[in-house]
């Protein structure tokens, strides 16, 4: 028998019991100023949007799980899509908000709010048809919040059910970026007459996330891993690979820059929906991921980077990233120029 859906705001997670990385995680979401930044971000907010009508078949008369729903905005999307029913799940205090604004627009008897881990909450329904989830975080990965899509994949969708976006994929780049490393990097070497080089590592360990001009990027640009969020499973989340890049000018790099692009399902071609974070692409509150070097390459045109780049969840607290970038530049005469540095992205 299936539990009827409860229409009223429920809460199922003690956030008070929660580790202090946790209710850090979630109580960053509780300012609206973020889900502000977040809705503003046309090529977020619009390709959900895109994605979801163009395919209003695939919504029609289904249940619809929302994993970390915010504000509620993608809920609404898949209820006025034709979703039978909406299960909207979000730990952080928004979800109160979202509560007034599901009831303002008139979802209130098609969407179900539930306040909690989705870990521990309980559905009024034993499975769902589509999930649908804004997961992504910086370098894609960062806060974990995949582990907890896949959960919910393998814990209530239906053989068969769909997950929006369903496929996520990161890329990486080296870039000159010389004038933003000497205010970053080499500032310390002289502050006021002062040695305060003890501040390089601080600054070079951890990324920077900032809009890259396109115009900066010095080579062309590869594929790092690709998820399909049908089949991966958590453990491959951590994950180590090569990559080769080829130089595309004659110039100096200072930095790795990583992206990520994102693909929506469509059982028809012309309805499909993919966005990209890349400097080529329209902004996105993700901009890039730039990993300073602690060397400067001199490269020419046709030569070839090769390296790569190992990402863990950070043993102390998941949600953050350790990163180990490695490389070898081989020049037209011969000479090598190889390199390898820990990052930790907080």
């Amino acid at each position: 028998m299936t539990t009827q859906p409860e229409h009223h705001l429920v809460s199922a997670t003690d956030n008070s019991k929660l580790p202090f990385s946790e209710q850090h995680y979630f109580s960053s979401y509780d300012h609206f100023g973020i889900h502000e930044e977040m809705l503003k971000d046309k090529v977020r907010t619009l390709s959900y949007r895109d994605a979801i009508f163009h395919n209003k078949h695939l919504f029609k008369d289904k249940i619809v799980l929302d994993v970390g729903c915010g504000t509620g905005i993608l809920s609404m999307f898949a209820a006025r899509a034709g979703a039978k029913h909406v299960i909207a799940v979000d730990m952080s205090n928004i979800i109160e908000m979202a509560e007034k604004i599901v009831d303002l627009n008139g979802f209130s008897d098609k969407i179900t709010l539930l306040r909690g881990k989705l870990e521990d909450v309980e559905l009024p329904y034993p499975e769902v048809d589509i999930i649908i989830s804004e997961w992504m975080g910086y370098f894609l990965l960062y806060e974990s919040m995949l582990d907890t899509v896949l959960i919910a994949r393998d814990r209530y969708l239906k053989k068969g059910g769909l997950i929006f976006p369903d496929k996520a994929s990161i890329r990486i780049a080296a870039i000159e970026d010389a004038q933003y490393k000497e205010e970053k990097i080499e500032y310390w070497n002289d502050v006021y007459g002062f040695d305060f080089t003890p501040f390089i590592n601080v600054a070079m360990v951890e990324p920077l996330v900032d809009t890259v001009e396109s115009r900066s990027q010095v080579t062309n640009s590869a594929e790092l891993i690709k998820f399909n969020l049908n089949t991966v499973q958590i453990k491959d989340l951590a994950f180590h690979r090569k990559f080769s890049l080829t130089c595309e000018r004659t110039d100096f790099i200072h930095a790795w820059i990583v992206w990520f692009d994102m693909e929506f399902p469509s059982d028809r071609q012309e309805n499909k929906i993919t966005f990209s974070t890349s400097p080529h692409d329209p902004y996105t509150h993700w901009k890039q991921t730039v990993f300073y070097l602690n060397q400067v390459l001199n490269v020419r045109r046709g030569e070839k980077i090769v390296g790569s780049l190992a990402s863990r969840p950070n043993k102390i607290n998941p949600r953050e990233l350790d990163i180990e970038i490695s490389w070898d530049h081989k020049t037209q005469s011969n000479r090598a120029k190889k390199g390898k540095f820990n990052y930790f992205l907080r």
